[in-house]
This record gives C-alpha cells, structure tokens and sequence, in this order.
C-alpha cells in the first residue's frame, strides 16, 4: 500500500479526518490546523494538540500583532505564507513573571533594544527567546503553529474542531 502526503493551506485544505494506517482511531482527536486557522480571529492562539502542559496553537498570522512576552522559549514554525518576526530585548526585566506559563501580550509598544527581525516563509521556524518580546506581522493571512506552554491565552475549542470517532 502506498501512502502519499498532502500538504494544505489556508486557500486549499480538506476537513480533517483520522487515517489510520496499523491502529485503532477512537485512540486519537484529530484537527485541521488550516481549518482551525481559517475561522479564527487574527492571532488568536487556538490549541491544537496537547501534551502535559505543552500546547501546539494554531494562530492565523493577519495585519501586525500586539507585542508578547513568555518566561520560557517558544517556536514559531510558519504552515502558510510569510510572517515577520520582530525580536525586542525588553528594559523592563520583570515584564513577565517567573513561572508565568504561555506567553502574555503586552500594552502598546514596550521599552528596549532592537534585535532584529526574521521573515519566515512556509517551512521557516523562528525561536522565540524567553524574556524577549516579539511580534508578528503578515501582509497576507498567514499560519503559525506555535509550540508553547498552555497559558491563559490559550483557547480550547476541542469539541468544535476534532473528530474523535470515524
């Protein structure tokens, strides 16, 4: 038997759905991250998968969004089109607190120093390093799959965007 991947978009992607290939579905929730990311507001942080504290969100990436910081690194792999990435080492040292869990926007446009900017195309990852603020802009909607750890940010929609049974 021959399996064959097929890679989707926000434009292009088909309803999820569990393929099994040598086991049982109900062991498994499935979610599209296009779909997910196709209905939901710009940046807003929708999990995707789960694993402890660990969460993978998929974020539609649309005009610039607010500056946020965590307390622990995080990744930004880009799914869909190109996304910038804009790096601020923050003045204020305590602009999250020790132990915060995700990442926590902050208000208007924090003090520091420049880092840089990376621009990610589909496939690019861009390392997000603790005690840093970021932002992402995207001209075009754009995917980010975000690995973090689930915050207060997070949106669970689990009942709305898995399938569960075949």
């Amino acid at each position: 038997m021959e399996y064959r991947t097929k890679f989707g978009s926000l434009d292009s992607h088909d309803r999820g759905r569990v393929e099994p290939i040598d086991d049982d579905p109900r062991r498994y929730a499935f979610s599209n991250l296009f779909e997910v990311a196709a209905s939901s507001k710009p940046y807003e942080k929708v999990a995707v998968a789960k694993n402890l504290q660990y969460a993978i969100e998929a974020i539609r990436a649309e005009g610039t969004s607010q500056w946020r910081v965590a307390d622990h690194d995080e990744t930004a792999l880009v799914m869909d089109g190109e996304v910038t990435v804009e790096l601020l080492d923050l003045a204020d040292p305590n602009a999250v607190a020790s132990g915060t869990e995700g990442s926590i926007g902050l208000d208007g446009d924090p003090k520091g120093t420049p880092m840089g900017h990376a621009v990610a195309g589909r496939g690019h990852m861009v390392l997000l390093p603790a005690h840093r603020a970021y932002r992402f802009a995207a001209e075009k909607p754009s995917v980010i799959l975000l690995q973090t750890i689930q915050g207060r940010d997070t949106v669970e929609r689990w009942a709305t965007i898995c399938q569960t049974m075949i």
